[in-house]
């Protein structure tokens, strides 16, 4: 079962979020290190995941950002 790119963002996410709130709450660092080392393995498949991704699209640097375009008259 291949599951979405957004859930690997979502999980690698909220687990390094937790685990900044929970050192700053005191968490004891045992766990700390746990978490900071899962995370990291997250972090790293998450952004293997997102590479690896099959995703096409018919954009080009040409067509810039689309909620603000760049007309060509502007730079000559």
């Amino acid at each position: 079962m291949k599951l979405p790119i957004t859930f690997y963002m979502v999980v690698t996410t909220l687990l390094l979020v937790t685990l900044t709130i929970g050192v700053a709450m005191g968490l004891p660092f045992n766990w700390a290190f746990l978490l900071t080392c899962i995370g990291q393995i997250f972090l790293v498949l998450m952004v293997f995941r997102v590479l690896k991704d099959d995703y096409v699209t018919e954009k080009t640097f040409d067509d810039f950002y689309e909620d603000r375009p760049i007309h060509r008259d502007n730079f000559r």
